[in-house]
């Protein structure tokens, strides 16, 4: 992680170049060992690295012409923070996708619990019936401490973060540009809203504008984070539908809202549904699928009750392997009565689970946010 700290502005650098993604970012940094190193390769190096002889020419065009300097300048005066798949506060999930993006451009925050975050897409000419259907649900998944995630678009993707925000919860929109230009203009007042409770999130650098060809790979992003995609009303052959295949290419679940069979707009939720997707007629039916009933109870009892010293010495006695009360009894030094019960509150906050006779491993947000080494 270290590393890519101090190498940062060659990994901004080569994001600035076309057709150098992670396959090809991953082969220079297996090479090299560093980007530092790649960057100033000769074109020999760098084939030798195993690069075509056409990324070579692309990348010695480009990079004489990039001051790294300038662009970091940039992305500090724009509040722009930069992530790389190497670091710890890379989004977890996000990294399970084959086609993850090697760095993530960012401005607000995230959270340990925007880990339990949906996708709402839909149309950009979204019926009154839509409208209704997304306020209504999205502010119950809110309330249920769900983080919503959607891309900024007209319609229903803008009632979603709309929503989100006025029930006072989180929202995530990913960008088809760079984060100094707002697509679509209008939206710019809900971009800032969205920074202040989330964040607006890109794979593209600064100065990238909107292009036909980069919104389906936006699309992957979002599904990408989430646990499943929500589809509230789409054309047949619409983005939404393509976010919803890609969630299903990422083995994430998909949702969708049933509408009329004489409305354009709900020919393809409609699709979806035939094809398997599930039902959505009220908000339970999503957390029930994604076993999420008990998120807030689990967020509030964290909340409510800070982490204790006891707490994190046993968290650090867990892996991902199950281990038996004894055994945590013994490496802590602490006595079964102690234990237990600080075991009983570490399952309650969501952070432990016990698998059986006694038996506990540490569940994913744990490793997460508590960065517990796992061997």
């Amino acid at each position: 992680m270290e590393d890519s700290r101090k190498d940062l502005k060659y990994w901004v650098g080569f994001s600035l170049i076309p057709g150098i993604g992670r396959v090809r970012l991953t082969q220079l940094e297996s090479y090299f060992g560093n980007l530092a190193d790649a960057w100033t390769a000769a074109p020999s190096e760098l084939k030798h690295s195993g690069l075509d002889d056409g990324s070579i020419r692309t990348i010695i065009s480009w990079r004489a012409r990039i001051s790294l300097e300038t662009e970091m300048e940039k992305l500090e005066s724009y509040g722009v923070k930069t992530i790389t798949y190497h670091d710890h506060d890379y989004p977890s999930r996000l990294k399970e996708i084959y086609d993850y993006p090697p760095i993530i451009y960012l401005r607000g925050s995230l959270l340990p619990e925007d880990e339990w975050c949906l996708s709402v897409v839909g149309t950009r000419r979204a019926t009154a019936y839509g409208r209704q259907v997304t306020e209504e649900i999205v502010a119950d998944l809110v309330r249920s401490k769900i983080t919503i995630v959607s891309g900024l678009a007209k319609g229903i993707d803008s009632v979603a973060h709309q929503s989100a925000l006025e029930a006072g919860g989180r929202s995530l929109a990913v960008f088809a540009c760079g984060l100094d230009t707002v697509y679509p203009s209008e939206n710019a007042n809900l971009a800032r809203r969205i920074m202040q409770q989330g964040a607006i999130i890109s794979e593209y650098p600064l100065g990238t504008k909107p292009k036909p060809e980069h919104f389906p790979r936006r699309n992957r992003i979002m599904s990408g984070l989430s646990l499943g995609v929500l589809v509230v009303e789409a054309g047949d052959t619409s983005g939404a539908m393509i976010t919803a295949h890609m969630a299903l290419e990422q083995n994430r679940e998909v949702f969708a809202i049933p509408g009329s069979i004489l409305s354009p707009a709900s020919l393809g939720t409609n699709h979806l549904i035939q094809e398997g997707a599930k039902l959505v007629s009220d908000y339970t039916d999503i957390l029930e699928e994604l076993n999420l009933t008990v998120v807030a109870h689990q967020v509030e009892m964290k909340e409510l009750i800070p982490p204790s010293d006891t707490e994190s010495l046993l968290l650090r006695q867990l892996g991902t392997e199950p281990t038996h009360i004894d055994a945590v009894c013994r490496s802590s030094g602490l006595p079964v009565a102690t234990v237990s019960s600080t075991l009983a509150m570490l399952e309650l906050k969501g952070l432990v689970k016990q698998v059986g006779a006694m038996n506990y491993t540490l569940a994913k947000e744990a490793r997460q946010e508590y960065r517990v080494k796992v061997e």
